[in-house]
Parts: C-alpha cells; sequence; structure tokens
C-alpha cells in the first residue's frame, strides 16, 4: 500500500464486511446514543440561544419569565410535532423527503439546500461557542488562538467521523454526560440558592414590568419580547436531526426515533428555560471575553471550596458538548446530500459510501464549508446564530406546512384535528420566528444565509436539468433498441466456452447504455467474440444502506437484472453468462471481479460504455464519475485489456 493510502485506513480504520448479517445492527444507535450524537445539537444550543434572547431584552430583563416559559412550550411543541413528523415517515422524516413528498419537488429541494446551509452552519457555530466557551476562562492576549483551535477541531471532527457514526458518537459519550452533571447542579443551584429570594424577585419583576409599559406602552414591550424571542431562535435549532438521522437508529426505528425526541425536547426545554431564569435570578451583565453561561458559573461556584475545579469542570463540559454537537452536521448533512444526490439535485458521487459504510464525500464537503464559513464570521458566535436561525425555521416551516397538508387530506381519521391544531400552532410560531429574524438581522448578515441558499437551489436546479437531459438520451437510445425479439420461448443462456475469445461487458443497470455497449462489441469486432459475460456491481450506498436487509436486496435485484441481459443475449444467438459483486466502491469492486473472471476466461476483453459529450465542460468531470476510466486504469496496470465503447450525447445535455 502507499504512504497516503495507509495514512487514510489509519484515520479510518478497516473496512466494513458487507456480508456480516449483524453489521447493520452493530452500527445502528439506540435511544440513548442516538441522543448524544443527534439530541446533543439541540441540547448544546443552550449554550448560545438563551444569551442571545436575553441580551436582546435590554433593560427589560423583567421579561425573561415570559421568555422562559415560552422557549420551553416552543421547544416542546416542536419535538411533539416532529414525534408526529416520525410516526408519518418511520424510515426518516427529515425537511427535504417531508417538503418533497407533501409540497413537491420545488419545494423539496428549497428546504434541502436550506439544510444543507444549516447543516454546515451547526457545525461551524457548535465550534465557535465552543471556543467561546473554552476562551471564557483564558486571559485575554491569548485570545488570538481562538480561531486556530476551533479549526483544530474542526479537523480532528471530520476525521472522527470518517470512521464511521457509532465510534465518533461512543468517542464523545462521556463528554455528554459531562455536561448534563454539571448543568444539572448549576441550574439547580442556581434556582436553590436564590430560593428565598424568589418573593422579592417576583415583586421587581412586576414592578419592571409597570415600569415597562409606562415607557414604551404594551405594544412596545410586546415588540421588544417579539424580537428577543425571535434572537433566541438559535435554542430550537437541531430538532430536526433526530427526524433526519432515523436511518442510523436501532430497529424498530421509528420507536427509537420518537424516545430519542422525548429525550432531547425535555432535556433542551429544561437547560434552556432554566438558564434564563437563572440569568434573571442572579442579575447578570454581559462581560467581555466571556460567556453569560460562564459568568454564571463564576457567580455561582466562585466562592465555595472546590469552586474553581466546578467552573473548570463545566466550561469543559459546554464547550466539549458543543464539540459533539456538531456531529448532528457530519451525521445528517451528509445524508440529506446522499437523499438529494438519488435525486439528482447535486453530484451523484455524493450517494456514495466508503468502505466504512460512511458518506465520505459528504462528510469532506461538509468540514471544507464549515471551515470556509469559520474563516469569513471569525468564529463569531453572534453572526453566525443569525445566518443559522433563517434557514432553520425556513425548514421548520416548510415541514409544518407540509404536514398541515398532509392532516387536511387525512380529515377523516379520528386524530386529525389534534395534529392540525399542533402543525397550524408550529407553523404560526415557525413562520414568526423566522419573518422576524429576517426583518431585523438581514443587513446584520442575514443576508449571507439568503444569498448562498438562493445560489444553492439555483446550482441544485442546473444540475438536474443536466441529468434529465443526460438521462433523456440514454432513455431515447433504449427506445431504439427496445425492439429486440426476447420471447417466453426464447432458449436458456448457454454458458460461453473458457478457450474462445469471451467480451466481459460491465453494466449497471438494465437499459440504453447496456444493450447499446453489447451489441457494439460484435459490430466493432465481428465473427471475433464467441460468447459474452454481463459483470456488474451492486452497490450499497446511502440510498440502499438502510436495514439488515439492504444487501440482499441488492444481490437480488442485481441477479435478476443481469439475468435479462443473460437472456437477451441467448435471443441473439450467443453464449452468455453473467457474474456480480456487492460492495460500496465501484472501481475496486470491479477491477476485482474482472481480474477473477479474466482468469476464468484467459482470452477475454473487459467492455464498458460511457457517456461522451459532443463538448466536453469542466463541471462534466464533477457530475459524472468517471468511473469506467478509472477501472480501466487499474486494468491496464494489471495487464489486461478493456476498451471503452462511446454513448454520445448532444450539446443540448
Amino acid at each position: 500500500m502507499s504512504a497516503p493510502f495507509r495514512l487514510w485506513r489509519l484515520l479510518t480504520g478497516k473496512p466494513r464486511d458487507l456480508s456480516d448479517s449483524s453489521l447493520f445492527h452493530r452500527l445502528s444507535l439506540i435511544p440513548f446514543l442516538a441522543w448524544v450524537g443527534l439530541g446533543a445539537d439541540g441540547l448544546s444550543s443552550s449554550s448560545y440561544g438563551p444569551e442571545e434572547a436575553f441580551r436582546s431584552l435590554g433593560e427589560h430583563r423583567s421579561l425573561a419569565v415570559a421568555l422562559a416559559a415560552s422557549t420551553a412550550f416552543t421547544v416542546l411543541l416542536i419535538s411533539a410535532a416532529y414525534r408526529r413528523i416520525i410516526e408519518v415517515f418511520p424510515t426518516g422524516g427529515g425537511g427535504y423527503v417531508v417538503a418533497s413528498r407533501l409540497l413537491g419537488e420545488r419545494a423539496g429541494v428549497v428546504s434541502g439546500s436550506a439544510l444543507l446551509v444549516d447543516y454546515v452552519l451547526t457545525i461551524t457555530i457548535s465550534l465557535a461557542a465552543a471556543g467561546d466557551a473554552l476562551f471564557s476562562f483564558v486571559p485575554l492576549p491569548l485570545h488570538g488562538f481562538k480561531l486556530p483551535v476551533e479549526i483544530a477541531l474542526l479537523a480532528g471532527l471530520t476525521a472522527l467521523n470518517l470512521r464511521g457514526a457509532r465510534e465518533s458518537v461512543l468517542t464523545l459519550l462521556p463528554v455528554f454526560l459531562l455536561f448534563l452533571v454539571t448543568h444539572a447542579i448549576l441550574i439547580g443551584g442556581g434556582i436553590l440558592l436564590h430560593a428565598g429570594a424568589l418573593p422579592a424577585t417576583a415583586t421587581a419583576v412586576a414592578t419592571d414590568m409597570r415600569e415597562g409599559v409606562s415607557t414604551v406602552g404594551m405594544v412596545g414591550l410586546l415588540l421588544i419580547f417579539l424580537r428577543a424571542y425571535a434572537m433566541g431562535g438559535g435554542t430550537y435549532t437541531g430538532i430536526e436531526a433526530v427526524s433526519n438521522g432515523l436511518p442510523i437508529m436501532r430497529e424498530p426505528r421509528a420507536e427509537t426515533g420518537k424516545r430519542t425526541m422525548i429525550y432531547m425536547g425535555v432535556s433542551l426545554a429544561v437547560t434552556a428555560s432554566g438558564l434564563l431564569l437563572c440569568y434573571l435570578l442572579w442579575d447578570l451583565r454581559p462581560m467581555v471575553g466571556k460567556t453569560l453561561n460562564a459568568v454564571l458559573v463564576e457567580r455561582i461556584a466562585g466562592g465555595i471550596t472546590g469552586g474553581g475545579v466546578f467552573i473548570v469542570l463545566t466550561l469543559f463540559a459546554e464547550a466539549a458538548l458543543l464539540v459533539v454537537a456538531a456531529q448532528a452536521g457530519f451525521l445528517d448533512g451528509p445524508r440529506v446530500l446522499a437523499n438529494m444526490a438519488v435525486d439528482s439535485w447535486v453530484p451523484h458521487r455524493f450517494a456514495a459510501l466508503s468502505d466504512r459504510l460512511t458518506a465520505h464525500n459528504g462528510i469532506m464537503l461538509m468540514g471544507l464549508a464549515a471551515l470556509a464559513a469559520l474563516l469569513y464570521t471569525r468564529g463569531n458566535v453572534g453572526h453566525l446564530v443569525v445566518m443559522y436561525s433563517i434557514n432553520v425555521f425556513l425548514t421548520f416551516s416548510l415541514s409544518m406546512l407540509s404536514m398541515l397538508r398532509y392532516w387536511r387530506r387525512e380529515r377523516v381519521r379520528p386524530e386529525s384535528g389534534r395534529r392540525l391544531a399542533l402543525f397550524g400552532a408550529g407553523f404560526l410560531l415557525c413562520v414568526t420566528i423566522l419573518l422576524v429574524t429576517v426583518f431585523e438581522k438581514f443587513a446584520e448578515g442575514g443576508w449571507v444565509t439568503v444569498l448562498i441558499t438562493l445560489a444553492l437551489v439555483a446550482l441544485c436546479l442546473l444540475i438536474r436539468r443536466h441529468y434529465r437531459a443526460a438521462s433523456a438520451t440514454v432513455d431515447r437510445l433504449y427506445r431504439e433498441l427496445g425492439d429486440l425479439p426476447v420471447t417466453e420461448g426464447a432458449p436458456a443462456p448457454v454458458p460461453p466456452d473458457p478457450r474462445n475469445p469471451v467480451a466481459l461487458v460491465l453494466v449497471e443497470s438494465y437499459g440504453g447504455v447496456g444493450i447499446h455497449t453489447m451489441l457494439n462489441v460484435f459490430r466493432a469486432f465481428p465473427g471475433h467474440f464467441k460468447g459474452i459475460v454481463f459483470l456488474s456491481v451492486g452497490v450499497v450506498d446511502s440510498g440502499e444502506f438502510k436495514g439488515s436487509d439492504a444487501v440482499r436486496e441488492i444481490t437480488a435485484r442485481t441477479e435478476q437484472m443481469l439475468s435479462r441481459y443473460t437472456r437477451l443475449a441467448a435471443s441473439q444467438g450467443v453464449p452468455a453468462t453473467h457474474r456480480f459483486a456487492i460492495g460500496t466502491e465501484v472501481v475496486a469492486e470491479a477491477e476485482r471481479l474482472c481480474l477473477e473472471t479474466s482468469r476464468e476466461f484467459p482470452r477475454a476483453t473487459v467492455f464498458t460504455g460511457r457517456l461522451v459529450f459532443q463538448r466536453e465542460r469542466w463541471w462534466h468531470a464533477f457530475l459524472h464519475n468517471r468511473t469506467a476510466l478509472a477501472i480501466q486504469k487499474r486494468l491496464q496496470w494489471a495487464g489486461r485489456t478493456m476498451v471503452t465503447l462511446p454513448i454520445r450525447v448532444r450539446d443540448e445535455a
């Protein structure tokens, strides 16, 4: 193995064995681990969401009580809505799938594009907030190292996720537990230590409310509250991650997802509302270079024996959980990319899995995009929260609207009234937060998110248009060849004689490209080949690997497809048989399959078809994976002959 390959194997680990029937069970996540890997995104938002909301209150801090109650209510409402979405979409109910199925493809691509930007910003804001927490107890002169530390964390997390979802979650589990313990003590202690002063605080809140009404009026006070409520939108981010991550959960997936949603919803509601109450009770004020959570823990534990250790542990746990929360971006972002790749909105290569069964292309893209966002914002959490919240609530709004439409169609069911009320309330809340955030923060960075999302939607539309045009060319070719005589009474396929020249034809699916390649073999080399062997690799990609039966289903489908080719060849009087392999990486599996079959048929020549565009553009290299050329290079190095037959595509594709 080359040095780069050895380094890659060291980072990612040994290949998974697809023949292992217990593989999916061992890789899937139980509710608690799913809460760690996906729910941590929501729970960690308590590190910056409540603070942004509390800061937005300004001098009207008495509104924090209503803000805490509203925050808890909103978290529980959205969580309940997504539990119902999981019931309707038990194999994965993320915003892209929900909008695509219930509102149409265009709404789906908008939701998917918003989610992709959202998951990139999930990684970015989590690491930026982790940096803020870590450097809250570091002297100000050292704060110049914050961004390099965040970049190093990003690189480490990217490498960790290339090894697999379960491995990354188990590695970060102790951090999650430490956060739960320290923050339960922090919030519980913060409220209990002020229990005796609660009547005085209630009186002060009532007085402040009256003064607020007299100075800015009831409407003005309501607008201030509404703005703070919207600015705390970052608190609710990550709730959708659970419904989108169902494919990696333990069977029964829907029940696992619903239980995980309960864990996350309750823990986030208690943590976020508890912190807001503590900010008010302890009369906290923002300090330069420190988060409000850092100020709170120092006020509570500063004068206690051993308090210094607790302060360090709490802030470290908060920073570390934020790193864990970036997991949601690496777990769900590539999954959204894979779903969109299957639907041809993004390059098909993003649906591919590595031999560790991770969407490695998507993971690398998420890491690079998060790096760009970190460098652009310099790790400024305030800037990132605005960018983040817009797309989160755009996706929430589309999901709630989708489910409203679904339950309007299902009005005959007895539970439809309750579901309509739930999703109607969720839709109103999400749209309100979305509109207020865009209005308030558009000029302060919100325009960047809007512009990037619109550009991504436009790019997806162009990519889909290209794929559809290329597919139309192939379909046209298939129609032209569709009158080949294949009857039920055709002779049974006869295997070729290994002593004769044999053509090994690589095919992906049954259609125009494969049939065209088979016919062109005999047209280009008349009378030379005395038989044909069809070869194919059944690819386990992100769209396929959704359970323990996936490999068996792909095996049966590949066998059935190849049997059609052998019957077609037999109907033309050509001796034929087939061979296949199952894997996650086409090139390596195809090379192995070709070499093994060549040993069985020593006088064989390998053939494959390849789309050839009239005018090659630079983007074709990204949209079409060049598999044929990669296999050809490997076989030539191994001393085997491979011929690539062109499938011509005109410029309009």
